[in-house]
């Protein structure tokens, strides 16, 4: 039975023996090995083997690139101003004997060196400044930490600023100007649209008064044009008629009338030289005149022509007589308004009063 306890010891002994002489390392891991209390090698990814109880095998490293987020450290501006600022550390171990000979501890190294470098850079700067430089002060931090973390075999690949946090009654002025620039700029915005608005407006009321001037020049011109061919027509259709002075006379007689036909005309005044117009005119139709082209025909119609020459002959030598009556009145007198006959011929009528 001792026999039998002791071959069971050795065997047991010499299993645990070789379980300790093999090392199994993970990918992207790292062991550093120690014998006889000095550096021996380090342990690379795969099998190993290693002699027991001579060789001292220390805890795996970790050689994948680590993300560190430290907590927010106070850091004071150039214009004295305390801000909490939380950064973002991105390493990888480079060298596993390095890291574990050279540094005790290389996590609490690297957060150290950046609350230091970082105070070191923003202390530089005010606080717009440093709102406004992250790129710059991540690039200063990740060139001093490389820098000073390689001879501990770690190499920093980025640093970034995660958060800055001035001061509340900072915030509440920041947040103030911001809406101020906010509300300068809308009233700008107003202030543009406002004036475009009127300059179109300005605009489109230019166009309309050019365009509705060129129309009533257009029109006055047409209508000056129309008056003129009208007016040359009549002259050319009077000369060309050859009217004798009874017809003329008999125009005057129908226009005569219509001097007093306007709503503002209660009273009209005859002036002397019309008594001696009117006696010329019934000279005209009393006095025999040479025919002329327009009566060397007789026809039917010639018989009420002259009947209404001489009702208009009568009538103008009444007219006579009432001037003369007038005359010889102290004030102008107010006669009737006399009712227009119908003349014989309007259209020449017309075209003589436009004439």
């Amino acid at each position: 039975m001792a026999l039998l306890i002791a071959g069971l010891l050795v065997a047991l002994f010499a299993v645990f023996t070789v379980l300790r002489a093999v090392r199994i390392v993970p990918q992207a891991r790292a062991r550093n090995v120690e014998r006889l209390g000095r550096y021996h090698r380090t342990l690379k990814p795969g099998l190993n083997f290693v002699i027991p109880y001579i060789d001292r095998v220390y805890p795996m490293i970790d050689l994948r690139e680590q993300v560190v987020s430290f907590r927010p450290q106070p850091v004071i501006t150039e214009d004295n101003l305390v801000v909490e600022i939380d950064t973002v550390l991105y390493f990888q171990v480079t060298d596993p004997r390095a890291a574990a000979y050279e540094i005790a501890n290389y996590i609490q190294a690297v957060e150290q060196l950046t609350v230091t470098t970082l105070r070191n850079v923003v202390g530089s700067m005010d606080l717009e400044k440093t709102l406004t430089s992250r790129d710059t002060i991540n690039s200063q931090l990740r060139g001093v930490l490389d820098e000073a973390t390689g001879k501990w075999g770690l190499r920093v690949n980025r640093v970034e600023i995660k958060a800055i946090d001035p001061p509340k009654t900072i915030k509440d002025a920041m947040e103030k100007q911001m809406r101020a620039e906010r509300d300068k700029r809308a009233a700008i915005l107003s202030a543009e649209g406002q004036r475009q608005s009127q300059i179109l407006t300005a605009e489109g009321d230019k166009q309309g008064a050019i365009l509705r001037a060129e129309g009533e020049r257009t029109s006055a011109i047409l209508k000056a044009e129309g008056q003129s061919r009208a007016i040359d027509q009549v002259f050319q259709a009077v000369h060309r008629n050859d009217p004798d002075p009874k017809l003329l006379a008999y125009q005057y007689l129908q226009v005569l009338p219509q001097l007093a036909q306007g709503q503002g005309n209660t009273f009209w005044v005859i002036p002397s030289e019309v008594t001696s117009a009117l006696q010329g005119v019934s000279k005209a139709f009393t006095e025999a005149l040479p025919p002329s082209a327009a009566t060397r025909t007789t026809s039917p119609e010639s018989s009420e022509a002259q009947e209404e020459i001489a009702r208009a002959a009568e009538a103008a030598a009444e007219a006579v007589a009432d001037a003369r009556e007038a005359e010889t009145t102290s004030g102008p007198r107010e006669l009737p308004r006399p009712v227009p006959e119908p003349s014989p011929f309007p259209d020449l009528e017309k075209n003589h009063q436009e004439a």
